[in-house]
């Protein structure tokens, strides 16, 4: 069985760049020891020679290797340079770019209402100044730009979108 006493220890950056498996291999394996964490910074150094794919890859290679280990959390500080090759294994890449990605959907949604709000205006002829345009235009929160397209169908003046606020 492989384990600590017989999977070496690799504490050489150069040895990161020249055996980047045995090395994140080793750094999974030595993860319980109290060393761990200067062992995850050399990996971390020594990763810094690859090209950006590689690192990543490596990267979340080791990641989804510490698993729920207590250096995870130091390892996931310290791989911040790199994208995703294990979807759904909850790595930091991912959860960034899940995170990016739901952030766009919202951005989307919010401009999607902007438009429709806009537009209702525009169809029933009510006149939208330019500051009001840009109020509408930068709001974010899609509670209140529900709020104003509901009111948007029945206004008579754009000031109306507004009532009680």
């Amino acid at each position: 069985m492989l384990g600590p006493d017989n999977v070496p220890l690799i504490t050489d950056e150069s040895m990161v760049a020249r055996e980047p498996a045995m090395a994140t291999f080793s750094a999974i394996v030595h993860s319980g020891s109290e060393d761990a964490p200067a062992i995850l910074g050399m990996v971390a150094r020594g990763m810094r020679s690859f090209d950006k794919a590689t690192a990543k890859y490596w990267c979340e290679w080791l990641e989804v290797g510490l698993e729920d280990t207590p250096v995870r959390d130091t390892w996931r500080e310290l791989e911040t340079m790199v994208g995703t090759y294990f979807p759904g294994r909850g790595t930091l890449f991912e959860e960034t770019y899940l995170e990016g990605k739901a952030e766009g959907r919202a951005e989307g949604r919010a401009e999607d209402r902007t438009a429709l709000i806009l537009r209702v205006l525009e169809k029933r002829g009510i006149p939208v100044p330019e500051a009001t345009r840009d109020r509408i235009t930068s709001c974010t929160d899609l509670d209140t730009l529900t709020l104003w397209f509901d009111r948007s169908l029945t206004a008579t003046a754009v000031e109306d979108l507004f009532a009680e606020e």
